[in-house]
């Protein structure tokens, strides 16, 4: 757990960010929407953020095979250089919905109190590994982290412990997920944990990968998210998008090539890629276990630990317990 009294680096979200992304017109600085949307369906089009990495292959694969309009909503999808900068747009009504994960997602509960998230659509204990730089022989020569704020950052102060690493002892440095490989071979910072493709790019300039986050007992979900107030005026459009979405992690669950394929078109991902990754991702959609909320309420204890949140975040009114059975059929 990282001490109080010494806060790292500075929140993901910020006024400026919200305040720029509320003066914005729909085609955002960093964002990519889809090629024309689902179309085929009555009534207005949903907007949904998501991240340019195989963790959304399900999202791209709904778009591909006209999953949105098969289910009744038209669906655009918007693409963030990261999951946490989805969440701003979607606190900020730039978009309607959000895939992120978990951890960043709770991280931001105590400046974003609107968010709720409505179900689970993965989980994985091997998509995240840990990666040490070449000339780092083993971790207990580590003095500098690279981290993205949220789930990189826990998942790399989860490995520091798992090897009896004081982490008062080393620096983390927040960067850009693109600019992690190459701080790496530069010997600028000693390692990382991160989510594919950073990991392989790490060991194409001669770092290694020394273990995944399930080794030492860490694994994510990824939310589907919304804000409390367009989904009190909008729960039949999420319902649609559920159950869109859960065909979709079923089909690229049953058929990878396929998924690959889509993905590729969406966000150029190699398919090569997004086949490895949907081994080591379990994609379903499903609702919350008490596993889950023990899980969540861990990660809203280390946040509050870090002393760079104004309040431990509220995880209990955030997750929507029951909300995918109550608003869907055979979402399983």
């Amino acid at each position: 757990m990282l001490p109080a009294s010494r806060p790292r680096f500075p929140l993901a979200r910020s006024a400026l960010l919200a305040a720029a992304l509320l003066t914005s017109t729909a085609c955002m600085a960093g964002t990519t929407d889809s090629a024309g949307g689902s179309g085929g369906a009555p009534g207005p089009t949903v907007r949904i953020a998501v991240g340019v990495d195989p963790a959304y292959a399900p999202f791209f694969l709904a778009d591909a095979k006209g999953l949105w309009a098969e289910h009744g909503v038209n669906v655009d999808l918007v693409q963030f250089a990261k999951g946490g900068e989805g969440v701003d747009a979607l606190t900020a009504g730039q978009v309607q919905l959000a895939g992120n994960s978990d951890t960043t997602t709770i991280g931001v509960l105590a400046q974003s109190p609107s968010l709720r998230s409505l179900l689970v659509y993965e989980s994985s204990g091997k998509y995240l590994k840990a990666v040490l730089g070449p000339h780092v022989k083993s971790p207990s020569r580590i003095r500098k982290m690279a981290v993205v704020p949220g789930l990189s950052e826990l998942a790399a102060t989860r490995f520091l412990e798992s090897k009896g690493i004081d982490t008062d002892t080393v620096d983390f440095v927040t960067s850009d997920p693109a600019e992690i490989p190459a701080l790496t071979k530069k010997g600028e910072v000693d390692g990382y944990v991160l989510w594919e493709p950073w990991p392989t790019k790490g060991k194409e300039l001669g770092a290694r990968v020394v273990a995944t986050t399930g080794d030492y007992g860490v694994s994510y979900q990824q939310w589907l998210l919304a804000t409390s107030p367009w989904l009190k005026a909008n729960s039949d459009t999420a319902a649609k998008v559920a159950g869109a979405l859960a065909q979709a992690a079923r089909e690229t669950e049953r058929d990878p090539d396929a998924a690959a394929r889509a993905t590729k078109d969406a966000a150029k991902i190699p398919t090569a890629q997004t086949v490895q990754a949907i081994k080591e991702i379990d994609f379903a959609v499903r609702d919350f276990t008490a596993a889950d909320r023990k899980a969540y309420r861990r990660t809203a204890d280390f946040y509050a630990g870090t002393g760079k949140v104004s309040s431990r975040p509220d995880v209990s009114k955030a997750v929507l317990d029951r909300w995918l059975p109550e608003h869907t059929e055979g979402s399983r």
